[in-house]
């Protein structure tokens, strides 16, 4: 028996959650990365990294509740798919969640720009390579 060689450039595993956030006129809510940070210019899903203890859904809501200053709760998320993308730098795993029920009016907290999309409107953005393949489940929902 062989034993498995460990892979020395193997990279790290990045966990991240991500919402659809959808108004009542079925438009998704698209934030830009603001400049400074890396991906700045391309428009994505609010969301954010998976704290230490953290399930997906709560880390939507307090991505949620941060970024954009509004509430909702674990309930009022449906998953919908995920993204798996290796970036140079890590591997990247996301949870797409949809959300339809939240309280507040979204305003970006880290002076990203933001914009209420319809789906099929969404290529017209560019976004990261991990975010573009979501648009057609969404497409598919609304």
């Amino acid at each position: 028996m062989t034993e498995a060689i460990p892979d020395t450039h193997a990279k790290p595993l990045l966990l991240v959650a991500a919402c659809a956030l959808v108004d009542a006129d079925g438009r998704v809510l698209i934030t830009e990365r603001p400049p400074g940070k890396k991906l700045a210019g391309m428009w994505e899903f609010p969301g954010g990294k998976i704290e230490p203890g953290e399930t997906p859904e709560e880390t939507v809501v307090r991505e949620l509740r941060e970024e954009l200053a509004i509430e909702t709760k674990v309930a009022c998320l449906a998953p919908l798919t995920f993204a798996s993308h290796a970036y140079d730098e890590f591997n990247l795993l996301m949870p797409l969640f949809v959300c339809r029920r939240f309280w507040g009016t979204p305003v970006g907290q880290e002076g990203q720009r933001l914009k209420w999309v319809r789906p099929r409107d969404m290529r017209n953005y560019e976004m990261p390579p991990a975010d573009a393949p979501l648009i057609p489940f969404l497409i598919d929902l609304l």
